[in-house]
C-alpha cells in the first residue's frame, strides 16, 4: 500500500534543511561522473570524527537514539522516500542532535558525496528483504551494494545488520562471506541475549513483539 503524501511536505523539508545535505541526482543514472559532489565532512558537522552510516534509516528511531548516545562520532543517516525521512529529521531536530545529518537518496549514489575510504561503520535496519528471487539485486547486502560499500569503508570498518527475515539473513551471510568480509557476532536471536546497547527500532519492536526472532550480524573488511 502507498504511503499517504505528508501534509505540507515541502515546507517541513525546507525548515529541516540545515539537517538535510543536499543531493540532487539524475533519476536511474548511478555513474560516478554525472552529478555529484563529495562532502567535505568537516564542514557538513563543524568537526573531525568517524563517520558513521545508516542506509534505510525510516522514521529515525535509531539514527536518533545513536546520536544521542554517541556524542563523540559523525552520524548521517539514509532514507530514499522524502515522506519518511521528514519525520526523522523533525525528531533529530526537536531533539538538538547536533552530530546528526540526513541523505535523501538511493544508496546507488552514495559514492557521489560520501568520500571513498571515510566510513568507520554501516548500519542496515530491517532493510526491505525482497523476497522474490528476481528481485534479489536490490537487496542491500547484494553484491552490487557491498561493492558500494566497500568503497566507502575505511580500513577495519564494519557492516551491522539486523533482520527478522531468516531468508534475507541467509543471503546476507552468503553474499558478505563471498566478498569477503569477515563476518562475527551472528546472532538468530538477538533479544534472546538481552544486550543493553541494543537499540530496537521502529520494526523491531513490532516484529519482537509478534514472536519474530531477530537476526544479527557483523562483518568486517578484511584489510
Amino acid at each position: 500500500m502507498r504511503m499517504r503524501r505528508k501534509k505540507n511536505l515541502p515546507r517541513r523539508l525546507e525548515e529541516c534543511g540545515d539537517l538535510l545535505l543536499p543531493c540532487q541526482t539524475q533519476v536511474l543514472d548511478f555513474s560516478l561522473e554525472e552529478g555529484g559532489r563529495l562532502f567535505d565532512m568537516v564542514k557538513v558537522f563543524g568537526r573531525s570524527a568517524p563517520l558513521v552510516l545508516e542506509i534505510g534509516c525510516g522514521q529515525g528511531a535509531f539514527a536518533c537514539e545513536f546520536a544521542r548516545r554517541h556524542p563523540e562520532l559523525n552520524i548521517i543517516a539514509v532514507e530514499k522516500v522524502p515522506n519518511v525521512i521528514v519525520k526523522a529529521a523533525e525528531t533529530a531536530r526537536d531533539s538538538g542532535l547536533k552530530n546528526l545529518r540526513f541523505m535523501c537518496t538511493a544508496a546507488e549514489y552514495l559514492p557521489r558525496f560520501i568520500p571513498a575510504g571515510s566510513v568507520s561503520h554501516i548500519y542496515l535496519n530491517f532493510s526491505c528483504p525482497f523476497p522474490k528471487a528476481k528481485y534479489a539485486k536490490h537487496r542491500l547486502t547484494h553484491p552490487r551494494f557491498l561493492e558500494i560499500y566497500k568503497r566507502l569503508m575505511a580500513p577495519g570498518a564494519a557492516i551491522t545488520q539486523k533482520t527478522d527475515n531468516m531468508h534475507f539473513f541467509e543471503f546476507s551471510l552468503e553474499q558478505l562471506s563471498q566478498c569477503g568480509f569477515l563476518l562475527s557476532n551472528i546472532s538468530l536471536d538477538l533479544h534472546a541475549l538481552e544486550e543493553p546497547d541494543n537499540i530496537v527500532t521502529e520494526y523491531e519492536a513490532r516484529f519482537s513483539s509478534m514472536g519474530c526472532p531477530i537476526y544479527r550480524l557483523e562483518a568486517r573488511r578484511a584489510d
